[in-house]
């Protein structure tokens, strides 16, 4: 059990900025999704012993950030559509209008619904292959292309084509 222990702590240290990130891109926020984490790295290491190829643990604690955010989002008030502004016109312009830019892209990841954000944040953001996206949410490959598409299809709607800078064609694995 004590090395278990150390092999987990030894795994959490390493990756734990990574899953931190995935946690935060799906949240929205740095407390939630440091709440996220230390949620995320529990259940782990309940299940440490169950996890035969410790390898695996990386997989695991993915799938259960992706997992925990996305019961958050059913059961909790946080999740409620949050006001903004209109979408600036994005032009090519200076340094300013990139962070404008982005700040456009976050606020519209942010109002996706909870499934379209994860498929969306694992796919893009994190790099994931489509089976593994599947692997972290606990779902089809064919859903997570469908979550992926419809997700990509409201940003958009709301951005324009160009601001969506996801070339990647649907469904083709890295």
């Amino acid at each position: 059990m004590r090395r278990d222990a150390t092999v987990f702590a030894e795994f959490a240290a390493a990756r734990s900025r990574s899953l931190y990130r995935a946690a935060f891109l799906m949240v929205g926020d740095h407390a939630l999704a440091e709440d996220l984490l230390q949620e995320a790295l529990t259940k782990t290491y309940v299940a440490w012993r169950r996890l035969h190829d410790t390898g695996n643990a990386e997989a695991y604690a993915r799938k259960a950030i992706t997992t925990t955010a996305i019961n958050w989002w059913r059961r909790r008030s946080w999740h409620a559509e949050k006001p903004r502004g209109d979408v600036p016109d994005l032009t090519v312009g200076d340094h300013s209008d990139r962070v404008s830019e982005h700040a456009a892209m976050w606020s519209e990841l942010q109002a996706l619904p909870p499934r379209q954000r994860a498929a969306i944040v694992l796919r893009y953001y994190e790099d994931l292959s489509v089976r593994e996206t599947a692997e972290a949410m606990g779902c089809s490959v064919g859903t997570v292309k469908s979550q992926v598409s419809a997700g990509i299809e409201k940003l958009r709607a709301r951005l324009g084509p160009a601001a969506v800078p996801m070339t990647r064609e649907l469904g083709v694995g890295r």
